[in-house]
């Protein structure tokens, strides 16, 4: 059946469906049309989507997707990243469009699968009519997607049907991966570094059977070396002081974990690590959560 031929009448408020899949975390089906979840991460996960009939693959986070993988499996990957702090109304519109036009099932992901990517499919099925604006709240609070993400709740929770019409005209570009900023691309990945610190924390700082190469005080120097590098460009250096300031204390303290964990003290690893998470999480607080409708020249 045609996309467009399901989302002519009201639908009921939608009770999002949890979908059992090993290898794609945090999965639920919206609408026969759309799945929300966290990064597909090798080929397992990509035979899931196979399996689940999966046709096209939209990436909202700002990591590089997997496009091989994807083409190995016969699926289509689209690359349309927004950020923690909400969801612009050009990105909301051309989702709705990708939805409703491409070919389906659509598997939207970010990296967790709690936050961003249950928004992002929210306000696409609803902008598509493939839902009511009610089921918002309701899907947001089932997917787990975290309260303090004020600007994903208001993009979720405001989004209202788009005109078809308004659709067809849209000259959408679906690229397989779209150009960030310097900014956004080292914050992506100190976040994959700091998820692996974390892994091996919790691991008592073994090895992870998952990620057999990874050697945790190699990693604490990745991360310090991306916080070394991020305070150099010339993006960092507009920014606010107390910005520049968090981002000198997390290099220091990856410099300390990196130091502790080649001297093998694991506690007071863990704590360097503990520093590094609230410098993070004060930063995140500050800058890059806060909704768009509030933001004026803070850092993204």
């Amino acid at each position: 059946m045609d996309a467009r031929a399901q989302n002519v009448s009201p639908t009921p408020p939608v009770i999002p469906e949890q979908i059992a899949a090993e290898h794609l975390p945090n999965a639920y089906r919206l609408h026969d049309r759309v799945i929300s979840g966290g990064l597909p991460e090798g080929d397992a996960a990509f035979e899931e989507l196979q399996a689940l009939g999966v046709k096209t693959v939209i990436s909202v986070d700002g990591a590089r997707p997997d496009v091989e993988a994807a083409a190995r499996h016969g699926l289509r990957y689209v690359h349309l990243p927004h950020g923690y702090d909400g969801i612009p109304p050009e990105r909301i519109a051309e989702l709705a469009k990708a939805v409703r036009d491409l070919p389906g099932p659509v598997y939207i992901h970010c990296h967790h699968g709690k936050h961003r990517s249950p928004a992002a499919a929210t306000a696409a099925c609803i902008a598509a009519g493939f839902i009511n604006p009610d089921s918002a709240r309701n899907i947001l609070t089932v997917a787990g997607t975290s309260r303090k993400y004020r600007g994903l709740y208001e993009s979720a929770l405001s989004t209202k049907r788009l005109d078809d019409r308004m659709l067809d005209a849209l000259m959408a570009e679906f690229p397989e991966t779209a150009e960030l900023p310097a900014m956004a691309e080292a914050m992506v990945q100190i976040e994959h570094l700091h998820d692996h610190l974390q892994q091996f924390a919790e691991n008592n700082w073994r090895a992870l059977a998952d990620k057999p190469d990874l050697d945790p005080p190699h990693e604490a120097l990745l991360l310090r070396e991306q916080f070394t590098e991020l305070l150099r460009t010339p993006a960092a250096k507009t920014q606010p002081a107390a910005f520049r300031k968090l981002l000198q204390e997390s290099e220091h303290a990856a410099e300390s974990l990196e130091a502790h964990l080649r001297a093998g003290q694991q506690s007071e690893a863990a704590e360097s690590l503990q520093q590094v998470t609230r410098h993070c999480a004060a930063c995140h607080r500050d800058y890059r959560d806060v909704p768009l409708s509030e933001k004026r020249s803070t850092p993204p």
